[in-house]
């Protein structure tokens, strides 16, 4: 990725601490709709050329605070959703052993299932911050346990997760069921929809936001189909009346100070970007990413 070539690669031989790894998690066999995200973390890498070294807002290049590699993609085997789960667990959990933030692009989002049982196995049960348009806690999607939009459900029932830590910002669109975003709410999770982001504003959304999770160790996992579809065509499962790419800039940058232990980016479709915008809005996405991680290790915070 143009942000990662940008940093001195280091080895493991060098016995330099690496404070990220960039992981693609090219997996799609667990979407319900469109398949093709499995492209997604190339797309995403190949656009991060546009980028350039600083961010402005934080007055920040990521590059003077971290060390970083790209780990490349994880072996995933199509069709297979529990030996890829299984992949994506033991290679996201050796990094996080040597005390590397993992960042991962999906995929479907069922690969953030995997990455919480790896870095809650090193870290303990982690703080959610979910950007999505769908809540992903169905009990089962057409029978089944693990789809992209049961993640959370299992992650809360395996113990990843401390639902009373989390948050899930912008759901909306249409549901099966009229009690869907209430029966997330019931399992501990606090829910801003999309509608009551509008209502109470953005900066009120973001301090209730890092009010909730505080100075815990925070997964953060960032779904393309939170922006509208007019800002991120390429994605699998669309809802109008989304957010634009400003705003989830905005509130991105509104959790500098928390403690990342990880993050993903997921359901990127290349195949139906074909002006590469949704591309490139999430490796911008991940460059806020990492300099948010700068940001902590400037400010004397984590890392």
């Amino acid at each position: 990725m143009a942000y990662i070539q940008l940093i001195t690669f280091v080895c493991f031989e060098l016995d330099i601490r690496l404070t990220f790894v960039i992981l693609g998690a090219p997996f799609d066999t667990a979407a319900s709709y469109r398949s093709g995200a499995r492209f997604g973390p190339e797309a995403i890498r190949r656009t991060s050329a546009l980028l350039r070294p600083a961010n402005v807002f934080h007055h920040i290049r990521p590059v003077d605070y971290l060390n970083g590699v790209d780990g490349g993609d994880i072996m995933i085997i199509p069709g297979n959703t529990k030996s890829s789960h299984l992949n994506i667990t033991e290679h996201v959990k050796a990094w996080a052993e040597k005390g590397t933030v993992p960042i991962v692009l999906g995929g479907d989002h069922s690969v953030s299932l995997p990455e919480l049982r790896a870095i809650s196995a090193v870290h303990g049960p982690l703080s959610l911050i979910h950007f999505d348009a769908h809540g992903d806690t169905w009990d089962e999607y057409w029978g089944e346990k693990y789809t992209h939009g049961t993640p959370f459900r299992r992650a809360i029932e395996e113990g990843l997760i401390d639902p009373y830590r989390s948050i899930q910002i912008g759901m909306r669109g249409t549901v099966y069921h009229p009690d869907d975003i209430e029966e997330a709410r019931t399992l501990g999770l606090q829910v801003i929809t999309a509608d009551e982001v509008r209502e109470i504003g953005l900066p009120e959304t973001m301090q209730q936001v890092c009010q909730r999770v505080g100075q815990s160790k925070v997964f953060l996992t960032f779904d393309i189909d939170f922006l509208d579809p007019v800002y991120a065509p390429g994605t699998g499962t669309p809802e109008i009346a989304g957010f634009s790419s400003t705003e989830a800039q905005y509130m991105l940058r509104k959790l500098a100070g928390l403690q990342f232990v990880g993050f993903d980016l997921v359901e990127v479709l290349p195949a139906l970007d074909p002006s590469e915008v949704t591309a490139l809005t999430a490796a911008t996405v991940v460059f806020e990413f990492l300099s948010l991680l700068a940001v902590a290790k400037r400010d004397g915070g984590q890392q």
